[in-house]
């Protein structure tokens, strides 16, 4: 299979299909940890990019530009104000940006968790969160442990010495 086949299929899930089948996977070597501002009492989750989706963001011709999700985004918040909730929301009934947009160049392997980061984590993590509380970290895969015995209780340290080493 030629790798610009699948850049010319108009529809994202076409290309992320082709892209799997034709580039070799690539393991990030970061990871994201954050809390949701809106239930501190929960454990720290953990994003970890897909392989498949890493090797497309650092080859290029597949994702959207991540603006597409953000309008798809406001799309859905705007349904949820109005209504109340996202109960009876049918895309069919809009006109979803991210399938369809055209296909972006390639990306660092910061910028593309970076991208992953607007694109899978609320906005109320990564923009609108105004408190003095460090509730995301970009950090390098050994810093997240590898015993999951106490996973539930994990947090992010507000320790400055170690904010500045992880950073």
């Amino acid at each position: 299979m030629n790798l610009d086949d699948f850049k010319n299929h108009e529809h994202l899930w076409f290309r992320l299909c082709y892209a799997a089948q034709a580039l070799p996977k690539v393991q990030s070597k970061y990871r994201v940890l954050f809390e949701d501002p809106d239930d501190l009492d929960e454990p720290a989750k953990v994003l970890v990019p897909d392989p498949n989706w890493m090797a497309a963001a650092l080859h290029g011709s597949v994702l959207p530009d991540v603006s597409s999700y953000i309008a798809d985004q406001k799309t859905l918040a705007e349904y949820e104000k109005e209504h109340g909730s996202l109960e009876g929301f049918n895309w069919k009934d809009h006109d979803p940006q991210h399938p369809y947009s055209e296909p972006r160049g390639p990306m660092t392997e910061e910028e593309a968790i970076e991208y992953l980061v607007q694109k899978d984590i609320p906005p109320r993590v990564w923009r609108d969160y105004k408190g003095n509380r460090t509730i995301m970290k970009i950090v390098p895969v050994e810093a997240i442990p590898s015993n999951r015995s106490y996973r539930n209780a994990w947090v992010i340290s507000q320790d400055e010495q170690e904010l500045e080493h992880a950073a």
